[in-house]
């Protein structure tokens, strides 16, 4: 959603601004052009050569600039923009706004904008909750502006409360969701991710080596396109994207709940969990003791297996699974689509480089129902979520 993106970061006088400059690499990682405008008092905080060093471009400060006015630097950056972003944005930044003025490089350039423009507060709690503060907010966001609210936690003051900038990642995956198109409106996407843990006592269990990352990131970028998201999701050391219904669960019975009964509402499920096919018989009360054999054998018994069930479900939905194979990758692959009722599969082979768990990569092949066959080279699981999402729309437009 940001590859080639003209994004135009605003950086205010606070605390929050050193964070600005994380948020410009991932912005430039994602692919998108960032032109940074500084106020002055941002400059008091952080120093316009890290935002140039960062963004490859000159960052913008003053108003009345020889150089800039050429192009009319503010109507040129207006103009230039398919995203505005404040952040972060005080208490000041905002009062001026809501009040429509325009009187350094920054707020003539909001005000010049036809874009979105995404504000990012941050402030002592205490002016944030401020009904002048309060309402200058629900002023703006009636003209049109979006606002990312800010965080609660330990202030730079030492107060603790809301008010903190969110997270780089955070403002991200809003300017993302922002620019990105709405084809997803209306539909409802469960997706299951991570691994389970099948507990053999009260101390061990059994997993595998999933992370999670791409469940996270079909979630993400579905809710992102306007859908209505539930996130399933095993063990992870994740953060739930935002404006994900995150249900977390331990085991695969305990997941094989939570899918079957949010499933019947559901017009698109992503199965990319890494789910237990088997789980131990009898899970004992206490740790399980070393003794003097030299071997301990465990009793397994199956797992529910959770996508045949919903291949069997019945409704008109698209059913998407995961195929990880270490060997003959399109023959299991699509016996596994045939014998669970897929619409389509994805399949990895996890010996290849770049793939698999744990990596912020994949290398897939997409396989349809019908016997089609796609291969994708390999990019980054956010970006493979968009492209199995466009897949998926065109299954449900047909």
């Amino acid at each position: 959603m940001l590859q080639g993106k003209e994004i135009v970061l605003g950086v205010c006088g606070g605390i929050a601004a050193y964070k600005a400059a994380e948020l410009v690499r991932l912005y430039v990682k994602a692919g998108a052009k960032v032109s940074v405008v500084m106020t002055a008092a941002a400059q008091q905080f952080i120093t316009p050569l890290t935002f140039q060093t960062l963004s490859g471009r000159p960052v913008h400060s003053e108003l009345f600039s020889l150089l800039q006015e050429q192009d009319i630097g503010h109507i040129s950056l207006a103009d230039r923009a398919d995203l505005l972003v404040i952040a972060p944005a005080t208490a000041n930044l905002i009062g001026k706004l809501s009040a429509g003025i325009a009187d350094d490089l920054l707020t003539t350039t909001v005000m010049a904008c036809k874009a979105p423009v995404l504000l990012v507060p941050a402030m002592n709690s205490n002016m944030w909750q401020n009904p002048v503060c309060r309402r200058n907010v629900e002023q703006l966001q009636q003209c049109g502006y979006h606002m990312l609210e800010p965080a609660t936690g330990m202030l730079a003051c030492g107060w603790e409360g809301q008010g903190k900038m969110p997270e780089p990642q955070t403002i991200r995956d809003e300017s993302q969701r922002l620019l990105a198109p709405q084809d997803l409106a209306g539909e409802t996407v469960l997706v299951t991710a991570g691994p389970t843990r099948e507990e053999l006592d009260p101390m061990r269990f059994l997993s595998n080596h999933s992370s999670g990352k791409m469940g996270y990131a079909i979630a993400r970028a579905a809710a992102q396109r306007g859908a209505r998201v539930h996130l399933v999701a095993g063990p992870t050391a994740l953060l739930p994207p935002p404006g994900v219904e995150l249900r977390p669960v331990a085991s695969a019975l305990d997941m094989h709940a939570a899918v079957m009964a949010l499933a019947p509402d559901c017009s698109i499920i992503v199965k990319a969990a890494a789910v237990a096919d088997y789980r131990p018989c009898c899970r004992q009360k206490q740790k399980i003791k070393k003794g003097s054999e030299s071997t301990l054998t465990l009793e397994l018994q199956r797992n529910p297996d959770i996508l045949a069930e919903l291949g069997r479900l019945p409704g008109e939905r698209v059913l998407v699974g995961f195929a990880a194979e270490t060997e003959q990758l399109l023959d299991n692959a699509r016996r596994k689509l045939q014998d669970k009722n897929l619409d389509l599969i994805v399949a990895n082979d996890l010996t290849a480089e770049g793939a698999g768990f744990a990596v912020d990569t994949n290398l897939v092949r997409l396989i349809y129902r019908d016997g089609r066959v796609e291969d994708l080279p390999q990019m980054s699981k956010e970006l493979l979520a968009h492209r199995l999402l466009d897949r998926i729309r065109d299954q449900r437009g047909e």
